[in-house]
């Protein structure tokens, strides 16, 4: 069995769970709505709270499926309850971020401001406070989306390894190279 895949996934007061036809989860809740088609055959069963989920047979596919969709059922159910926060900072001397409803607005250092228009899905917050770095605050209740959301943003400029300067997430350490002058 897999050691994340046999696992049951407990559901909180207040979060509804319906399995519909071809395998359809739908997780309700506090926080919003998420649905998931489950693939590969899996059983999925709802006993008094507790979520499982088992694979039809010993197959490369099924045993690789398995882990797959009893976390993400449970990243599901852990977004509908309580939902998820990212928090990331700009590092770098005249680097600028605000927001105008679900436009995001960035000054990174390039000639132009980059736009940004976020989904529907994310609460985006923006804080800008004296000698401190400005701050994006994205919360959701989707895990995959809110990631994909903060990779995107993160593109736009990369932490660099010589001054660390960039869009990083708070409290990450970067790894940094001494320079041309270390070498002698």
């Amino acid at each position: 069995m897999s050691r994340i895949g046999k696992l049951p996934i407990k559901v909180p007061a207040g979060v509804t769970i319906t399995v519909g036809k071809d395998n359809a989860v739908t997780v309700k809740g506090p926080k919003g709505e998420l649905s998931q088609k489950v693939e590969g055959g899996m059983i999925i069963e709802l006993n008094d709270g507790e979520l499982t989920i088992n694979r039809p047979d010993e197959s490369k596919e099924s045993r690789s499926l398995h882990g797959l969709y009893r976390s993400l059922l449970n990243n599901m159910v852990i977004g509908v309850s309580e939902g998820f926060r990212k928090e990331l900072e700009l590092v770098g001397v005249g680097y600028r971020v605000s927001n105008n409803g679900q436009i995001l607005d960035l000054s990174l250092g390039y000639t132009h401001s980059i736009l940004m228009e976020l989904p529907k899905e994310i609460k985006v917050e923006t804080k800008m406070e004296r000698n401190k770095n400005p701050l994006i605050l994205l919360e959701s209740c989707d895990k995959q989306l809110l990631g994909q959301v903060c990779a995107k943003i993160r593109s736009f400029r990369k932490p660099e390894p010589y001054k660390g300067k960039g869009v990083r997430f708070v409290g990450e350490q970067v790894r940094r190279k001494s320079g041309k002058t270390a070498a002698k």
